[in-house]
């Protein structure tokens, strides 16, 4: 072979090589998912998503309203082809922008309508309920709030925990607003400014009402169930109150998941959303030990939860939640 010939079987063998890497080899591209949820359990459903479709998916980890901004601000220059959010404002952030492509009205279909927006932009594929937790020797039942709203009631000064700075209490913030309003909400904020005691996350809060710091505080529901199925070291001395009758206090957080509109792999990211919210992938949730709920009617949740049906959750448009205003309104209340 000449000198001409083994050049252009040089750049062909490259070619191959460089088209091999690209497209993750013979089962299609390799995905690029921009991810906010607890790394931990989306790799447990990108291991079943791989192992069922051959398509290799490289997670790009970090907050709700960090990767949201990011997507915003990428455009149609994102490598993203999948987002997913640990609490939906984030995607009704990016949906805004029109960062999203329309999802496949048969993924849609896999999802009660109250877990995907009326946009139809996006939809949930997991869940997990607000829950007010106290402390059993400081907090008596008769004295447990009827409301979230009542946390800001001279009787909880000192005496209740937000992690106000993460995107969880955020989406419970957002709850209030699209529930009591704007004047409300406010009101609401100024008081737990006076009243609550701020922590990094959901898990020194945990920890913090367990050690008596503070009596009470509010989570989500899977933070203490996943302690109590472990060690149960950070929750022995907690229990749970839900609010229920469809106060703001009883929001269920949903996580959301879309297909980016600037993704070169329409079809293969479709394939992912669709994977999320199928029965195959709500199964592999649900046998996570993640102890978050699912979403579709064809899954039921770990048996050591209460049915979502008894939570009485207000009935909320998630594409209406506005985190950008939450953001202002704390930021007002010096809570941020």
């Amino acid at each position: 072979m000449g000198r001409v010939g083994r050049a252009l079987a040089m750049l062909v063998t490259a070619g191959l090589v460089a088209g091999l890497s690209a497209c993750g080899g013979d089962d299609g591209p390799t995905l690029t998912l921009y991810n906010a949820q607890h790394r931990d359990l989306i790799e447990v459903l990108l291991d079943a998503f791989t192992e069922e479709t051959g398509i290799e998916v490289e997670m790009r980890s970090g907050g709700d309203a960090e990767l949201a901004n990011q997507l915003v601000q990428e455009g149609d220059s994102s490598p993203a082809d999948v987002f997913a959010t640990e609490n939906s404002p984030a995607m009704t952030l990016v949906e805004r922008a029109g960062g999203f492509s329309p999802l496949d009205r048969a993924t849609l279909d896999q999802v009660p309508d109250q877990y995907v927006p009326s946009s139809g932009a996006w939809t949930g594929f997991a869940a997990r309920s607000t829950v007010f937790i106290y402390n059993r020797e400081q907090v008596t039942e008769d004295e447990l709030p009827a409301s979230i709203t009542d946390l800001s009631g001279p009787q909880w000064q000192g005496r209740v925990g937000v992690a106000a700075g993460g995107a969880d209490f955020q989406a419970i913030v957002s709850a209030v607003l699209a529930v009591e309003g704007e004047d409300a909400t406010a009101d609401w904020l100024a008081g737990l400014k006076r009243n609550a005691k701020i922590y990094d996350n959901n898990i020194a809060a945990l920890r913090a009402v367990n050690a008596g710091e503070v009596p009470a505080a509010v989570i989500y529901h899977y933070y203490w169930y996943q302690d109590q199925a472990e060690s149960g070291e950070s929750s022995r001395n907690v229990d749970l109150h839900y609010f229920k009758n469809q106060d703001a206090g009883a929001f269920l957080s949903v996580s959301g998941v879309g297909v980016v509109a600037a993704s070169d792999h329409q079809p293969e990211a479709q394939r992912l959303v669709s994977f999320l919210t199928s029965e195959a992938g709500q199964r592999a949730l649900v046998d996570s030990g993640a102890l978050e709920y699912p979403v579709s009617g064809q899954v039921t949740a770990n048996p050591a939860l209460p049915p979502l049906a008894d939570l009485d959750a207000p009935d909320i448009d998630i594409s209406t939640l506005n985190g950008p205003r939450v953001i202002e309104l704390m930021q007002q209340a010096d809570l941020l």
